[in-house]
């Protein structure tokens, strides 16, 4: 095909523009002077071709005039580059290139003028080659970065433009560098920029296909990869429905092979996206004469274009002359015609304007001179013709080109527009011109007719033109509707110009047009037009009264042929009008005010967000909101309920104003408005439920269901909340476009059926059977199919669905028969009990024709069942349930009915049918026939009962709830004997059976009755037998706090009771006094008089001391108490029972001096038989997770032994744990006597013990800090000393307990809240005297490994609170210090104790801690000077030092065959060099380098002797060893790990000129040495004889290096870093015994020690 371009002669341009004054004029200050120079350069410009030439300094002014201050230079600037990338072409790319950042920034002006001129220019640029988008990636990537969302998504909108408009092959080459920044776009927080991404990879998926995207698609979740699949389906649909027509010769082959590539790329798109294989079908037969015959009609025209990309229209008219205009019309229009047209005599004019038209009435082929004839028109007679006649046939003659060829251009609309404004101006004309108009708008729409009509019409001077042009409109608006008017556009123009006009006729027709809009746009209308007059507004608001909102009852009269893009995509929201941006009016500032703590300024800034939309008259855009309504989201829980009323009002004020975007942008705050339904505030409500009014207008129901869902089923919503909302929602289901969208609201609705308030099940009825009549009966019927049984039955008898009635058994209907809800009259005179409901509902049920007696017939017919067992276990899950049945622990609350409802089917699925249907009977005498079942099934049904006793528990509850005396006595009679079944079982109640049941006995043991309250209080004496003494008393505290002054009471008794029959310092009976205590001041005597009681049990045996523990107390409360102590304390004289007190302390003492058998005997200690029961138990096999654990009983009366109190300390309660440590002091201190045999025992518990009492540290310092004493503190560090006293013991801890103990240590010594608790310095003292006593009596191995591990970054989490003042790096660095102190400590003995240790283990560790860092980071950290670093290597540089080149013997555990080499074996060579440089040396072998293993050596210099050189070498050493007497055991075990190091080599090869008793003494070695190695004994313990002599064995070539053996307190040059240098040894010891044991005595630790310093020595 033949470009036009080519053809074309180029034409200088930069001659005439310098002629023209173009460089003075874009200079000039005036902006119409740089406007003017500017248009010169366009015009210039406009031609066809531009001669090459330097258009570089152009190009530089045109770059500034694009930022230009005033709009219309910006705008022609950009109009001019178009231009000259349209004439240039490829010459312009490079200035291009330097002009496209600025026109993508400046895409975020918003006016349409720049913004149409912008994207003209940019697509230009594209098109003629100027820029192609491999080459302008970065700035792509700049642009759709840029804060502001209008440049992001306008950059990807023009990126689409420019790959529809490429060939496949570029696609190809730049897909790989934009896919991703389109992924990126995906998750931006702007709709347009995600829809955007959405249309760029749609045009990559239709020019290349779905495989190039397959690897990125695979990030998108399920609901994007859903639209992208339509978006490309659709494209690919239009491509095919728009007739593709073949651009090339070879038609049939190439259109049939199109449509199978985008049905092929259609189908693989879906089926990639929704993660299926494509199915490829056959490709469909070619037919050749459809693709001809549309080839054929193309007649050689340019080819269609509408799959790739839409053809911008030119709608400015280039000039054209009169002869040529005749010229072209030759054989359309004769020249006579013509000739007459331009006669002076108006007859002849009329006379040729007739012909004309008669002639242009006859073309059949109007479309081709369509243009040419208006063109013709407008020349002759022209627009300034005086004849009223001719200017009448001229309109007709245009009105009917316009109405009549089928794509009229926007040129012709331009070139007559303002001269038909001007003819409807006269009443002569006005009728032919304003049908004119409407023509135009059917061919062209009206957008494009009323844009171009605003400028005239404000710059036109007859007053005329611009009152009668918007009669017109009123009109136009009428026919069309708003659906293509760009309605901002349309009000500004009503508001600056129609009504501010002078002229009454011009205010008159735009107050009729704003009218007119009102009735398709409603009354949002109004918020644009609220600073009008209030005159014209009061005019305005008769004109709406004239025509009232109609909406969708509004459709258009007249439609539009083709379609204006612009107007149609401007109208895209739902009713057209304009949103406001507001994200720069939403500052940081109002988002902090939000959530200040000063209420006013919450207010203000709420009132503030109201004010913003206010301002944006009331249409908002989504942009920025987010974070808002994160904001407002806090608001709703605020403790002001008026800023909580607040709130709401302005979250609906926003859902109002931003429409259907709101959902996305909110973030589900719905779900927390939905929550403050639940307030018991009317006034509240109501405020909620206008919001939801507000939300289902912007969005729809069908968005808001399962945030409903979740409110309906939130028991906190209230029955009034929830019957308020029901009622909403039976007033909006209706509305719904969707109604199956309203199905998952039936579940929640059906429990609502059965809810205690009548109220709420009247509203959930009225609204289920409103989605009944929307959805029909199998819908709901389908849906509600998996309800329960009880439920479903009741959801069918209130909505008679028969469908769901087929699948309910006979009993279960029966059962919900006689349980039925109660009738309305029936709740007049009950009380929250279900027997009085039951009995109501029998009633109801009678009178409904149900036989009174269904239930007793359907019992006495399932006498056959008698032979079944009577629990069913089967499928029984009693975790499941227990997760399942959510209460509140503690506080009792009644049994709701969703809870009711699972009991029953778990009671029917359980237990055999005959004693379900008595237990769960209104008839309480077939209740107790029930209870008597069981409890003749019980002695024998243990395990059963223990699995389905929660169910068991549950029903009890519902019991205690009733009214009816006789069957609550028969449940009381039963319980003590189930709780003595479980108690023989050695069995416990699980944490949720205690809340299941505990509150319920709690909150009913003050009954009316007293004989049933006796029951109870027995009842609850019996509770500890199978729960815990510390864990029922938060139940008894809670108990407390009841409204029942009886269960206070009560509750009081039981207290006195427990301190009478524990002790007051078991399972924190103490924490209860205070409570106890404040009862005193109750107006009530009796319980005064109950807490007196209880107070005085307290002082019986705590003495004096109980006023430590009772509170702050009234002088009357004070008054009280020491007149009932004195009383008390007489009352103990007169039984001669001693004291006040003297039992505790006599306990105290001789637990302290005797340990606390002697006290047992003596008879000081609490009585045991409790627990002496509980440990006689055997241990029940059913589950492990129920059974009894001893320490729970040692816990209620003391430790009878170390093993009990080690029980006791393990439970991890402070209080209670210090009587257990007080036996375990007592045990260590006998177990140091040599004669006492209870180490071995004490030994084989170690590690057990200093576990519990690692875990012990944090939780009793945490203890003291929340207020109570340090005393648990000092007792668990006493502990820990006495245990690292014994080495034995220390040496028995293992390397997992040492980490944590030494962890927590270090932590608490670091804390800054310890020197702030009571005896803080002294427990300073004491964390830093036992860190020293580890370090010393630890096993030296597991020290090592666990500081070397300390090393690194510790776990955020490790550290006991957050301090605010510090980071976690400087916490970290200074707990590192902590550790290097005491690595220090270790090493510093390390020579004497080289053989205690575990070499191997060690250097694995360095391995590992040097590998972990990597040579980078350690190279970094040398230059750091890094403490942990330099502290390891100089562990290393001690190692080498000690051991000489046998240290190579230690690396087992290295993997020194890995590649690369491990880092370890680099420092040891250069260790070993420099030692050997400096001669320190030991004489462990020679110096020189060892082979490393298969792997080619790491050291800095590479060995100059071979392998089997270098270990004759070290053997010759070693065998030396062996020979000398002192040395003998080390050269043994140094040869048995050559062996194991080397097993390949044959060491008795070397010993060939040795004695056959010396080969035999090594052989028999290595086997003791093997031996003890499997035991874990070291070289120091090995028992060998003495070696004989040698015979003459080769000496090595290099003899040992001389002995120099410095301490590491000299500072030594190992490496590249300088080794530590450690002060004397003064301040690494310990204190004396001494001290020791007066710390022992004392309970705390001496010695100065805020902070470590004063034992491990900093550097």
């Amino acid at each position: 095909e033949i470009d036009e371009y080519d053809l074309v002669d180029p034409v200088d341009i930069l001659t005439p523009l310098e002629k023209s004054g173009f460089w003075d004029g874009v200079k000039a200050t005036k902006w119409s002077e740089r406007r003017d120079a500017v248009a010169e350069l366009t015009k210039l410009a406009s031609t066809k071709k531009i001669a090459p030439g330097d258009f570089n300094e152009v190009s530089r002014t045109l770059k500034k005039l694009v930022t230009d201050v005033n709009l219309a230079v910006a705008v022609e600037a950009t109009q001019a580059i178009g231009n000259l990338a349209k004439g240039l072409r490829t010459h312009f790319s490079g200035n291009s290139r330097n002009l496209l950042p600025v026109l993508l920034e400046k895409l975020k002006e918003k006016k349409p003028t720049m913004s149409e001129a912008l994207t003209q220019t940019l697509e230009a640029m594209h098109k003629s080659g100027c820029i192609a988008l491999l080459d302008v990636i970065e700035d792509v990537r700049v642009a759709v970065k840029n804060k502001v969302p209008l440049v992001r998504s306008l950059t990807l909108n023009w990126v689409a433009f420019c790959i529809e408009t490429s060939n496949k092959a570029t696609v190809l080459k730049l897909h790989k560098e934009y896919v991703p920044i389109c992924m990126e776009c995906l998750n931006d927080s702007t709709p347009d920029v995600r829809d955007s991404s959405f249309s760029v990879l749609t045009a990559i998926a239709k020019m290349v296909g779905m495989k190039p995207l397959e690897r990125s698609l695979e990030k998108l979740d399920d609901v994007r990869k859903k639209k992208l699949s339509d978006m490309i389906g659709s494209a690919t649909d239009t491509v095919l429905s728009s007739g593709t027509v073949p651009t090339s010769s070879s038609g049939a082959a190439t259109s049939a092979r199109e449509v199978t590539d985008s049905s092929t790329m259609r189908r693989s798109a879906a089926s990639m996206l929704s993660g299926k294989k494509p199915i490829h079908a056959a490709a469909p037969a070619k037919k050749s004469g459809p693709a001809k015959s549309t080839a054929k009609k193309t007649d050689g025209g340019p080819q269609s274009k509408a799959s790739a990309a839409p053809e911008i229209e030119d709608v400015e008219p280039s000039e054209m002359s009169l002869e040529e205009i005749e010229e072209r019309l030759n054989s359309v229009v004769k020249t006579e015609t013509i000739s007459q047209l331009k006669s002076t005599v108006w007859k002849e004019r009329l006379e040729a304007i007739g012909m004309l038209k008669q002639d242009v009435e006859n073309l059949t082929e109007l479309d081709k001179s369509a243009e040419l004839l208006v063109r013709l028109l407008c020349a002759v007679p022209g627009w300034n013709e005086k004849n009223v006649q001719v200017q009448q046939q001229v309109i007709e003659v245009i009105t009917y080109i316009a109405s009549t060829v089928k794509k009229f251009p926007k040129r012709c609309v331009v070139l007559c527009l303002l001269g038909i404004s001007e003819r409807v101006a006269d009443i002569k004309t006005r009728a032919p011109a304003m049908k004119c108009l409407t023509a135009f708008c059917e061919a062209v729409g009206p957008g494009f007719v009323f844009e171009r009509l605003y400028k005239i019409m404000k710059e036109h001077k007859n007053p005329k033109v611009l009152s009668e042009g918007i009669l017109w409109m009123v009109s136009a608006v009428e026919d069309f509707g708003t659906s293509n008017l760009k309605l901002k556009d349309i009000i500004d123009f009503c508001k600056d110009t129609g009504l501010q006009s002078s002229a009454a006729a011009t205010r008159n027709s735009t107050i009729k047009l704003i009218g007119m809009l009102h009735k398709f746009v409603g009354p949002d209308i109004k918020g644009f037009l609220s600073d009008v007059k209030p005159a014209l507004l009061s005019a305005l608001d008769a004109e709406y009264e004239k025509n009232p909102f109609e909406g969708a009852a509004a459709p258009p009269k007249r439609t539009v042929r083709a379609l204006d893009t612009a107007s149609s995509t401007s109208a895209a929201s739902s009713d057209g009008l304009p949103r406001e941006d507001i994200s720069s009016k939403i500052t940081p500032a109002l988002l902090k005010n939000l959530g200040s703590p000063d209420w006013k300024l919450r207010l203000e800034s709420i009132e503030a967000v109201n004010k913003i939309v206010e301002e944006a008259h009331k249409r908002i855009q989504p942009t920025g909101t987010v974070d808002l309504f994160t904001a407002l989201r806090g608001r709703l829980n605020d403790s002001n309920k008026n800023l909580v009323m607040a709130t709401l009002s302005s979250i609906g004020v926003l859902a109002s104003a931003m429409g259907p975007s709101v959902e996305k942008s909110s973030k589900g705050i719905l779900a927390d408005v939905l929550k403050c339904i639940g307030d018991n505030k009317k006034h509240m409500r109501e405020c909620t439920l206008t919001a939801l009014d507000s939300w289902v207008a912007a969005t729809q129901l069908d968005k808001m269901v399962p945030y409903i869902a979740v409110a309906l089923g939130d028991q906190k919503s209230g029955s009034e909340g929830r019957k308020d909302l029901f009622d909403w929602l039976s007033k909006h289901v209706s509305k719904m476009s969707d109604p199956a969208e309203a199905l998952p609201l039936l579940k929640p609705s059906a429990s609502s059926l059965m809810d205690k308030s009548s109220e709420v099940r009247k509203a959930a009825e009225t609204f289920m059977n409103e989605v009944l009549k929307i959805c029909g009966q199998a819908a709901v019927a389908k849906n509600l199919r998996d309800l329960p049984s009880p439920t479903m039955a009741i959801v069918a008898e209130r909505l008679k669905l028969s469908s769901v009635h087929e699948g309910i058994s006979d009993s279960v209907k029966t059962v919900t028969t006689s349980m039925s809800l109660p009738s309305k009259g029936g709740l007049k005179n009950i009380k929250p009990g279900l027997n009085d409901r039951s009995s109501n509902v029998g009633k109801a049920a009678s009178q409904r024709g149900v036989p009174a007696r269904a239930s007793v017939t359907m019992i006495s017919s399932q006498d056959s069942l008698q032979s079944q067992a009577l629990f069913n276990i089967k499928d029984s899950n009693k975790e499941d349930r227990e997760r399942r049945v959510l209460v509140r622990k503690f506080k009792f609350e009644e049994p709701r009915r969703e809870q009711i409802d699972e009991l029953k089917v778990d009671l029917f699925k359980h237990f055999r049918e005959d004693v379900s249907l008595r237990l769960w009977n209104s008839d309480f005498k077939r209740q107790i026939d029930g209870i008597e079942l069981l409890q003749k099934a019980l002695p024998s049904s243990g395990k059963e009962v223990v699995e389905l006793l929660d169910i068991l528990l549950r029903w009890f509850v519902l019991r205690f709830c009733e009214s009816n005396t006789t069957c609550l006595l028969k449940v009381l009679d039963f319980l003590p004997e189930l709780f003595d079944g479980l108690k023989d079982q050695s069995y416990m109640l699980t944490e949720a059976e205690a809340a299941i049941f505990l509150p319920c006995l709690i909150e009913k043991s003050g009954h009316n009755i007293e004989k049933v309250r006796e029951k109870m209080g027995e009842l609850i004496k019996q509770m500890i037998n199978i729960y815990s003494l510390p864990k029922l008393l938060p139940y008894i505290l809670e108990g407390l706090r009841s409204k029942n002054n009886r269960t206070r009471i009560e509750c009081v008794d039981i207290i006195g009771y427990f301190m009478d029959h524990n002790g007051t310092e078991v399972g924190g009976l103490l924490k209860n006094l205070p409570s106890v205590a404040a009862l005193t001041a109750e107006r009530d005597g009796e319980i005064r008089k109950a807490a007196l009681n209880t107070l005085a049990t307290a002082y019986k045996n705590l003495g004096d001391d109980v006023w430590r523990y009772v509170g702050k107390l009234s002088d009357a409360q004070r008054s009280m108490l020491d007149d009932r102590f004195k009383w008390k304390a007489r009352e103990m004289d007169k039984r001669r029972e001693g004291r006040p007190g003297d039992a505790r302390a006599a306990l105290r003492r001789s637990v302290r001096e005797n340990g606390s058998d002697v006290a047992e005997q003596s008879g000081e200690l609490v009585s045991r038989s409790m627990a002496g029961s509980m440990m006689s138990r055997e241990n029940f096999g059913y589950a492990d997770a129920h059974t009894v654990p001893r320490q729970m009983a040692a816990a209620v009366t003391g430790p009878a032994d170390w093993r009990e109190a080690l029980d006791i300390v393990a439970l991890g309660l402070p209080e209670q744990s210090v009587e257990g440590m007080k036996v375990i002091c007592h045990e260590l201190t006998q177990a140091v006597d040599p004669e006492s045999s209870a180490l071995d025992d004490l030994i084989k518990e170690a590690d057990r013990l200093v576990s519990c009492l690692s875990v012990m540290v944090p939780k009793t310092f945490n203890f003291s800090l929340s207020g109570a004493s340090s005393r648990s503190c000092k007792y668990v560090l006493n502990t820990l000393m006495q245990t690292f006293q014994i080495k034995r013991l220390a040496h028995a801890v293992k390397e997992g307990t040492l980490d944590n103990l030494i962890t927590e240590l270090l932590l608490w010594l670091l804390d800054e809240r310890v020197p702030l608790m009571d005896d803080g310095s002294q427990l300073l003292k004491a964390l830093n005297v036992l860190m020293l006593k580890i370090l010393d009596n630890a096993e030296r191995t597991s020290s090592f490994v666990v500081l070397i591990n300390l090393l690194r970054p510790l776990d955020p989490s490790r550290w006991p609170s957050p301090t605010p003042s510090e980071s976690l790096a400087v916490k970290n660095q200074k707990f590192s210090d902590l550790v290097v102190k005491c690595l220090i400590k270790l090493t510093k003995v390390l020579q004497s104790t080289i053989y205690e240790v575990d070499l191997d283990r060690i250097l694995q560790s360095v391995h590992i801690y040097l590998q972990e860092l990597g040579m980078e980071e350690i190279r970094r950290r040398a230059g750091a000077d890094d403490k942990p670093l330099r502290m390891v290597k100089t562990v290393l540089h001690e190692l080498v030092k000690l051991r000489g080149t046998a240290i190579k013997g230690h690396l087992s555990m290295v993997p020194i065959d890995a590649e690369p080499q491990p880092i370890i074996l680099a420092y040891i060579d250069l260790n070993l060099q420099t030692l050997a440089a400096a001669r320190m040396l030991t004489p462990s072998g020679p110096m020189g380098q060892t082979h490393w293993g298969d792997a080619a050596s790491n050291t800095p210099n590479p060995s100059i002797h071979s392998t089997d050189a270098q270990l004759k070498q070290e053997l010759a050493a070693v065998f030396k060893k062996i020979g000398d007497k002192q040395t003998c055991t080390i050269g043994l075990y140094e040869l048995y790990r050559i062996t194991q190091l080397y097993p390949k080599v044959d060491i008795f090869a070397q010993l060939q000129n040795a004695s056959e008793a010396f080969r035999t003494y090594i052989r028999d070695g290595l086997a003791q040495v093997e031996k003890n190695a499997a035991a874990g004994r070291t070289p120091s313990s090995l028992p060998l004889s003495t070696p004989p002599p040698i015979a003459s064995i080769p000496s090595p070539k290099f003899a040992p290096s001389p002995v120099h053996t410095k301490s590491i307190s000299s500072k030594t040059d190992c490496n590249e870093d300088d080794a530590f240098r450690v002060q004397g040894d003064s301040d690494l010891r310990l204190q004396s015994d001494q001290q020791t044991d007066r710390f022992q005595s004392s309970g705390l630790l001496p010695s100065p020690a805020s902070l470590l310093l004063g034992y491990l020595t900093v550097i």
